[in-house]
């Protein structure tokens, strides 16, 4: 059985469970009301009546005219030119009454029968034991008690009106039923459907994305199947943009074992046919296997931060002294250029829980990159100061070098991203330093931004560390 139809089997049986415990609820409940209700009003048919007939007793001074109030009452038919019965309270039938009347008996406090209007016992008879309701008829003129009034002796009449009443009420209350689970039906048809709508788009999605076809599902709603729908197609425009992040890997790192692969193939050759002598080719060989290990620890290095294996050994590190290590590394690589490296710092810099290796990674990559970006003449400059009322740390490498154009910025973080300017000078570099570094910083959780005015205007790198982190 579909979702679907295991989804409007379950709506529907929960309404129709709902409609026959409603209905037998509410009969059982009104059953036992309308009881109540009926002996209620027998009790005050019965006190009326008897009050009726104690006047009437007190007038006449005996049972004379006990029919009286009886007839007013209703509780004697009249007799019409056909013989019917008519009453308030009697319905049709004969003279002698039929099994719908109300009966009603008179009996004296002797206990003999004054008057019955079913004529079932004559009058002066001993009454037997009635049921019914009870009323005590008084003498007003003496304030004693002279008889007893029975109303409904056969309780028939009301229980009657009582059945019938509660069968039309189970009638009504079925059709009511009914119409309901009519109604209950189709919106569990449209619910259904509204449900798995975007489920089915969804696994026909998923599977088109299974074969390497993106599709995107339509949001129809804000509700929790539109938001699945819509991280459903953000997970797929994610896919993608992973897939072709590896289409350009696989190239780009094809690319770079490529060149340097060549180059010790030519170097062999050259070797083996006498064009180059052992000392140059074997110079040649190790720069190229050294470009070749380079590209192995920055594939492994962005392995790590893509799988979130980087591990950080964190300890606490005055930021000044750190950046007068790299000072110290990277000066005689900026002397052999001509290039001016130097450090300004502001006093008082904090102490920062920092990983010494991976932070220095970070700035070896950002120092070189501006040194190999910068002409010789040029300057370097590594600056720390305090920000945010001394809640980060912001150290910043700024050169006077080639500039980065304003299209390629947003890009420099890119895997295996070089600008054209670094095409075109064929500079040495893999494209990954950058994307490293960023990937180690945040992991300290920090930032790193890249300003630029263009080419020719040289570049600021900035690294911003929170003092608490």
């Amino acid at each position: 059985m579909s979702l679907r139809w295991r989804i409007m089997a379950s709506i529907v049986s929960v309404i129709l469970l709902t409609v026959v415990v409603s209905v037998v609820v509410g009969y059982f409940t009104t059953q036992a009301r309308l009881g109540v209700f009926v002996e209620d009003l027998g009790d005050s048919q019965a006190s009326r009546l008897a009050q009726n007939l104690s006047r009437e007793y007190a007038t006449a001074g005996g049972w004379q005219t006990v029919d009286r109030p009886l007839s007013e009452a209703g509780y004697l038919a009249e007799s019409g030119p056909r013989g019917e019965r008519s009453g308030e309270h009697g319905g049709e039938g004969d003279g002698s009454g039929d099994e719908d009347s109300l009966r009603v008996v008179v009996v004296g406090l002797d206990g003999r029968v004054v008057r019955d209007t079913a004529a079932e016992l004559s009058p002066g008879t001993v009454a037997p034991d009635l049921g019914g309701r009870r009323g005590t008829v008084v003498d007003l003129a003496t304030n004693q008690p002279v008889g007893h009034v029975y109303v409904d002796v056969h309780q028939e009449f009301l229980a009657s009106e009582s059945l019938g009443f509660l069968n039309t009420l189970l009638y009504i209350t079925g059709i009511g039923g009914l119409l309901t689970v009519g109604v209950g039906v189709l919106l569990a048809a449209w619910l259904s459907k509204r449900i798995t709508g975007p489920v089915t788009a969804l696994t026909k999605a998923t599977q088109a994305v299974s074969q390497g076809d993106t599709t995107n599902v339509p949001v129809t709603s804000g509700d929790e199947l539109g938001q699945m729908s819509a991280a459903f197609n953000r997970m797929a425009s994610s896919l993608e943009t992973q897939r072709e992040l590896r289409r350009r890997l696989v190239n780009d790192v094809a690319h770079e074992l490529n060149t340097p692969l060549s180059v010790i193939q030519l170097e062999a050759i050259g070797l083996r046919d006498g064009l180059q002598t052992p000392e140059a080719t074997s110079a040649h060989v190790i720069q190229e296997v050294e470009r070749l290990r380079g590209l192995v620890t920055d594939l492994n290095s962005l392995a790590e931060t893509d799988h979130g294996e980087l591990s950080l050994a964190r300890e606490e590190i005055p930021v000044r002294g750190l950046l007068a290590s790299e000072l110290d590394r990277w000066r005689p690589q900026a002397q052999a250029r001509q290039i001016e490296l130097t450090l300004e710092a502001v006093p008082h810099l904090p102490d920062l829980r920092l990983d010494r290796m991976r932070m220095s990674q970070v700035l070896g990559n950002v120092v070189g990159n501006a040194i190999d970006c910068t002409p010789e003449g040029g300057c370097v400059v590594l600056k720390a100061e305090v920000e945010g009322d001394g809640a980060v740390v912001a150290v910043s490498v700024i050169d006077d070098g080639v500039g980065i154009d304003a299209a390629d910025l947003p890009h420099v973080f890119d895997r295996f991203c070089r600008t054209e300017d670094s095409r075109l000078r064929r500079r040495q570099g893999r494209g990954l330093g950058l994307s490293i570094a960023r990937s180690i910083v945040e992991a300290h959780d920090g930032s790193v931004d890249i300003t630029s005015e263009g080419l020719g205007q040289g570049v600021a790198v900035t690294i911003r560390l929170s003092v608490d982190s």
